[in-house]
């Protein structure tokens, strides 16, 4: 029974043992698996921030990459309209603005107010000989105040740039009597021309009014006379206009003058010449217009137009320009030029010089001897009488020259004109 006992007890302990050994291993694989769990929740818990990590870092792209798309749609709708306003400059003549290569001869601009139906003629005629020397000529309508009906009138144009001038400051005239629309004339054209120079930067610039039509060698007979007014920096300015211009005063469409009094009515006019003195300047003027003031009605309250602007006569004959040497009417060669014409005419005096005129085939000349007199002469053959700070209109060195019996050419010759070109009278 004892050994019973004893191998029971030894069987006891051997199970007991053995539980102790397993619950041992159970022990030291539980701490590994616990290890290992650890190690797996820390690799997870770094795996989580790295993805949080690379998903905000993708957040981020993605934000950038949304503003990409927005600033891509934003240039590209700027492009859009950039081509357009580019398109549009180009289809209004303008694309020199931005064409290095094409430089402007003049920039055009018709000064306007008040008087929509004259714009519209005016328009037509420019644009009818404008058109294919665009880029050369830009064209401008200044328009002083804001009459509706003549801003509209010039807006529906796509062949020109608007520009507006307001002014309302009160005009204080220098003398009583004078014209206050003189004053304000004045106000617009400075405004003008400094916007043409300064702000748009051309060189040159050719003014007109709002009541003039133009010849058909208009253009090119600017675009000639700018190399001289760039060469010769007595001349102040070159015009269109000759005052004496009337049908039966004129003959040669290739000729040209120098003169000492400003012919207005359609006059080029150099950014140069603005910063230099003005005084003894002189001014180019053909013998046959190249503009047609039509305007009866205006600031002028139609001064003289029956008599003196309606029989203007317009050159109508195509001059090639291009072809011709105006280097005669730089200073120092014209005078001798002009001196050499007028020695060669046949000098006539007392009374009935028309007839006297007549009578004789070539050029004469006719001496006056102060500006009542002048007039009296001046009556007697029908040409403009007018003088303006003591210079008769056209007069060149004292002296008006006019077509009379086709093609002759009268002279009327001041006290000291002689002189001045060094021709003896003897």
């Amino acid at each position: 029974m004892k050994k019973i006992l004893c191998d029971f007890r030894f069987l006891l302990f051997l199970a007991a043992a053995a539980f102790i050994y397993i619950q041992m291993r159970l022990f030291a694989t539980q701490s590994q698996y616990a290890d290992r769990l650890a190690d797996a929740i820390e690799s997870e818990n770094q795996c989580t921030s790295q993805l949080r990590t690379l998903i905000d870092q993708i957040s981020l792209q993605q934000g950038q990459i949304v503003s990409l798309e927005e600033e891509k749609q934003r240039l590209e709708q700027e492009c859009g309209q950039l081509k357009a306003l580019v398109e549009e400059l180009e289809r209004k003549g303008l694309g020199r603005l931005i064409d290095k290569e094409q430089v402007p001869v003049a920039a055009v601009v018709i000064m306007a107010c008040n008087r929509a139906d004259y714009l519209e003629r005016t328009v037509k005629s420019i644009l009818k000989y404008q058109s294919s020397v665009a880029s050369k000529f830009p064209l401008f309508v200044s328009q002083d105040g804001s009459h509706p009906a003549v801003k509209e009138k010039a807006l529906s144009y796509d062949q020109l740039t608007y520009m507006q001038h307001l002014d309302y400051e009160p005009v204080h005239t220098d003398r009583p009597g004078e014209l206050i629309a003189y004053y304000k004339i004045a106000r617009h054209y400075k405004w003008a021309l400094d916007g043409l120079f300064y702000k748009h930067n051309f060189s040159r610039v050719i003014i007109l009014e709002d009541d003039m039509e133009i010849a058909p060698d208009f253009f090119d007979y600017f675009e000639s006379a700018a190399a001289l007014l760039d060469k010769d920096k007595s001349i102040m300015a070159v015009s269109s206009w000759n005052d004496n211009g009337q049908k039966q005063f004129v003959h040669d469409p290739k000729v040209l003058y120098r003169s000492d009094f400003f012919p207005g009515l359609g006059w080029m006019l150099a950014r140069s010449t603005l910063k230099e003195n003005h005084k003894d300047r002189q001014f180019i003027r053909p013998e046959v217009c190249r503009t047609y003031n039509f305007g009866e009605h205006g600031s002028s309250l139609g001064q003289f137009f029956k008599q003196y602007l309606e029989p203007i006569k317009l050159n109508d004959v195509l001059v090639d320009w291009k072809s011709m040497d105006l280097n005669y009417l730089i200073e120092d060669k014209y005078i001798k030029h002009f001196a050499d014409i007028v020695k060669k005419a046949k000098p006539i005096r007392g009374t009935d010089l028309v007839l006297k005129a007549r009578n004789i085939g070539g050029d004469v000349r006719v001496q006056y001897n102060d500006q009542p007199d002048f007039e009296r002469i001046a009556r007697q053959f029908g040409i403009f009488e007018e003088w303006k700070d003591g210079v008769p209109r056209t007069a060149y060195k004292g002296i008006v020259v006019f077509r009379y019996q086709i093609p002759q050419r009268i002279f009327l010759v001041g006290p000291g004109s002689l002189v001045q070109l060094g021709v003896n009278d003897s």
